[in-house]
């Protein structure tokens, strides 16, 4: 007979997301996980495998359920830089305060962390870096073609400059940074394309 699963895989796997992502890999053992979603350890590792490739499988559920959608609403946004700025607004909002406050971003913490050598870990942080540049890129390129961008700036190098910019503001959120001294160090970057923020002339409603 085939083995019949008493709990709900998608939902334990939610739970796993926000341990790994609140404390980390390093501080995050497999009694840890057993205790948080109340699995038995046979459980865990006949369904998603040992340690490694239950932090896998977490890394990749929260880019495709907290990364992904960001990026795509950011490119698709038609408004050019009232969407670079309101991405923004909205990164340090979730950051800062609400139910993951201080918390981070899952991928930020592992490119800050021992598991980023993990050649598969390696390769979803790429992609996951490509994808945010390339979504800053796409509503730099409209910010463009509206004019809204200041004479000379080039919307492939701004975008990897916002790119590591979001790192940063993720970062340093994590580490205690009050929200409004990322606004201000966010609204500096912004100026220089031509763009307000945070409540300026040039910030979206």
């Amino acid at each position: 007979m085939p083995d019949i699963k008493h709990f709900d895989p998608d939902a334990a796997l939610e739970t796993v997301v926000r341990l790994f992502w609140r404390q980390g890999v390093a501080s995050t053992g497999i009694q840890d996980v057993v205790t948080a979603t109340g699995l038995n350890r046979s459980s865990l590792y006949a369904t998603f495998g040992g340690k490694r490739d239950l932090y896998h499988a977490a890394l990749r559920r929260y880019v495709e359920r907290h990364s992904r959608p960001a990026f795509r609403h950011l490119a698709e946004d038609a408004r050019g830089l009232p969407a670079v700025e309101d991405f923004f607004a909205g990164l340090i909002e979730v950051r800062c305060s609400g139910e993951y406050a201080r918390w981070g971003c899952m991928v930020v913490n592992a490119h800050a962390a021992a598991e980023d050598a993990d050649p598969e870990v390696r390769d979803l942080l790429d992609r996951h870096h490509r994808q945010l540049r390339d979504a800053l890129r796409a509503a730099l390129a409209t910010a463009e073609a509206r004019g809204q961008l200041a004479p000379g700036t080039d919307p492939a190098s701004a975008a990897e400059l916002l790119a590591l910019l979001a790192y940063g503001v993720n970062l340093r959120s994590r580490a205690g940074a009050p929200a409004e001294s990322l606004r201000a160090t966010v609204t500096t970057a912004l100026e220089a394309l031509g763009a307000t923020f945070a409540g300026g002339p040039g910030m979206a409603g």
